[in-house]
């Protein structure tokens, strides 16, 4: 996995004032868009939560089913899912997004979350209400962490509960995206073996099976000559 340097943010403003921020760590869905198109995916789905959070933050108690939300910002990190199990919390940080002016005060939070739920492989709020010896020095306080499909988003601004709605809403949206480009890409490719624009392994995949082919290079070399 190689991580690219920071880019500027991917930001715009909603239809109700609040400023968005968005910006990804890496990109493992190259095949599919640019570093810039996933920084764009991002921020659309981030504006997307941005007219839910300030719904909810403006509606009256009678009207909001899941209560109104105390503050018109909000944190989210996102996980790579195709990060393997090895790699450490910080490189498998797939991109983050911010939403009003103290969107970036809950990033940590957001993150711990994430990382937690990774680390455990289940909700984190669980281990948070249940399992406190499953946290340990320097651990958040509160969940809830989201994983749908194997994606996992950590989310902080509201509520714990309300923060796992919104978590799991943007995981929803972001894995819809993905299949939708998945699908088109598909279709103007055609039939190939690998999700490579060259049709081909990654290193990593490479990597496995070359010891047999150094073996296989060895043995061909100190054969016999056929006479």
């Amino acid at each position: 996995m190689t991580t690219l340097a920071p880019a500027p943010f991917a930001e715009a403003v909603s239809p109700d004032g609040l400023t968005v921020r968005a910006r990804h760590h890496h990109n493992p869905y190259g095949y599919l868009l640019p570093d810039s198109g996933l920084d764009a995916l991002l921020l659309d789905l981030g504006l997307r939560r941005a007219a839910s959070i300030r719904h909810h933050h403006q509606a009256a108690p009678a009207a909001a089913p899941r209560d109104p939300y105390p503050r018109p910002a909000m944190g989210f990190v996102l996980l790579d899912p195709t990060a393997d199990p090895w790699v450490r919390h910080e490189d498998a940080v797939l991109g983050a997004i911010t939403i009003g002016d103290e969107g970036h005060r809950f990033l940590p939070n957001a993150a711990a979350k994430a990382a937690g739920h990774r680390r455990l492989g289940r909700n984190y709020g669980e281990a948070v209400h249940t399992d406190p010896h499953l946290c340990g020095d320097g651990a958040f306080r509160y969940g809830h962490s989201a994983e749908v499909r194997g994606l996992i988003v950590g989310a902080s601004g509201q509520t714990p509960d309300q923060d796992l709605y919104e978590a799991s809403l943007l995981a929803q949206d972001f894995i819809a995206a993905l299949a939708d480009r998945h699908s088109t890409w598909e279709n103007a490719t055609g039939p190939t073996d690998w999700l490579a624009a060259d049709d081909s392994p990654a290193p990593a995949t490479t990597a496995m099976t070359a010891f047999f082919a150094a073996t296989a290079a060895t043995a061909a070399a100190t054969a016999p000559a056929r006479v």
